[in-house]
């Protein structure tokens, strides 16, 4: 049975109208909008409360069990109920709560915080177990639902969750999260879409650059303050850049885009193998969001100094977010920082360290999310790739060696520029195509 539009766009909408923003300081979030949604979730999904085993984590967060046939092979589908703050002087089209229904370049859409991130996996997993309910359905495996409530902001409701699966001798076969997406656009020239799975992710570290001095009065001066070797320093990082590599995820896309792509990308991605630096260099040129691909990224995010205008600050600090590829590590990311820095003066501080995501396998859970993809997407190609955001599935990674990362929507280069900014929107159609994604993956679990 499809999961019928009206009833769905419904759901969504009612989940997007409730302002679940976290933050790091829990004193600042709104814990009776989170209240509110999870009332909101048991009304509109009865049969999905009414007849999983439901555990509370956290403040706020879900830990569903859907009893099968069998729990040898149990998964787990995850996705997050909070959303980060909406920035009140960006240009939103429709204001970002009220879940409007417009249209947008590819059709009729939702549009408003956490449509894309990560409402829509939510209510696409809910209405695809409702639906399977209904008609009286029982998958052949254990099915587990993990709803983290602080994923925004690196929270602990999925370490939680993990730690309460242990608790209970639960080893996940596969473990799904959000992600990848059914992509248009993901590499500039290539004329069909790209469906990719995150088989790891990058490690999310935060660093702080500390430059101290006496500080003083304005008028009077002194080369090379703290502020001024704050400034030097980031333009120094901004010059320099970590080493290129093509790890064998971004190999094995490579390869499965390399016959579908002209001449003379698809001569160097056919000897992907043997053209290592070739392959990085086309990625550099291709832009930023292909460059992030082959190498470890670091950004200046934060900047403090003096607290007034005439006075020369005795302390500047500067925040950095580092994305790690996998097979580097943080301490090795700390040293070419002071290395890339060059000033002994200026202390590097790690604020949250974060390691790459082990590399998951490819091998029949992979495939089985392959099977779903074609059935529904037909014309994406399905491929691994590394995911360069961080989600609470890398918690998960402690209980199992397959470790997924896919949202079952297509997503737009604009609408994937929306997430964390402004105009985020979802796809009606692509919403629908989700519930079926679902519905197809738990339908296939093997017996």
């Amino acid at each position: 049975m499809a999961a019928p539009t009206d009833r769905v766009v419904a759901k969504l909408q009612a989940l997007v109208r409730i302002p679940t923003v976290s933050d790091r300081d829990p004193a600042l979030v709104d814990a009776a909008a989170f209240a509110r949604l999870l009332g909101e979730l048991a009304d509109q999904f009865p049969r999905v409360h009414a007849q999983l085993e439901l555990t509370r984590v956290d403040t706020h967060g879900l830990l569903f069990r859907w009893p099968g046939e069998s729990d040898d092979r149990p998964i787990v589908l995850m996705a997050h109920l909070d959303v980060v703050p909406v920035d009140e002087a960006a240009p939103w089209q429709h204001p970002p709560f009220d879940a409007v229904i417009a249209d947008s370049p590819t059709g009729a859409a939702i549009w408003g915080r956490g449509t894309l991130d990560d409402k829509g996996c939510v209510v696409a997993i809910c209405e695809a177990i409702e639906l399977l309910l209904e008609e009286g359905f029982s998958p052949a495996q254990d099915v587990w639902l993990s709803f983290g409530c602080d994923e925004e902001v690196s929270g602990t409701a999925a370490v939680e969750a993990v730690a309460e699966l242990r608790r209970r001798g639960v080893t996940p076969w596969f473990v799904l999260d959000e992600g990848g997406a059914v992509v248009s656009e993901a590499l500039p020239g290539l004329k069909f879409p790209l469906a990719v799975i995150g088989v790891a992710e990058k490690g999310t570290t935060s660093l702080e650059l500390v430059a101290e001095g006496r500080g003083g009065h304005a008028s009077t001066p002194a080369a090379w303050g703290p502020t001024a070797r704050i400034a030097r320093a980031i333009v120094r990082l901004e010059k320099a850049s970590f080493p290129a590599s093509v790890p064998e995820p971004m190999r094995e896309m490579l390869r499965r885009i390399a016959p579908r792509t002209q001449v003379p990308l698809r001569q160097i991605l056919a000897h992907v193998d043997r053209l290592d630096r070739p392959v990085t260099r086309v990625f550099t040129a291709l832009g930023p969001e292909a460059a992030a691909m082959t190498r470890t990224t670091l950004a200046a995010t934060t900047l403090s100094g003096s607290p007034a205008l005439n006075v020369i600050a005795s302390t500047a600090r500067a925040g950095l977010n580092v994305r790690i590829m996998p097979g580097e590590t943080v301490a090795g990311v700390v040293d070419r920082v002071r290395m890339f820095v060059a000033d002994k003066s200026i202390r590097v501080d790690v604020v949250d360290a974060g390691e790459p995501s082990p590399v998951s396998p490819m091998d029949e859970a992979f495939e089985l999310l392959e099977e779903c993809i074609s059935e529904v997407f037909p014309d994406a190609v399905p491929t691994p790739y590394v995911m360069m955001a961080a989600t609470d599935s890398r918690h998960f990674t402690q209980i199992s060696e397959r470790v997924y990362r896919f949202a079952p929507f297509r997503m737009t280069k604009a609408q994937r520029q929306a997430i964390h900014s402004y105009d985020e929107h979802l796809g009606i159609n692509d919403l629908i195509d989700g519930v079926t994604w679902y519905r197809s993956l738990i339908e296939r679990l093997p017996r």
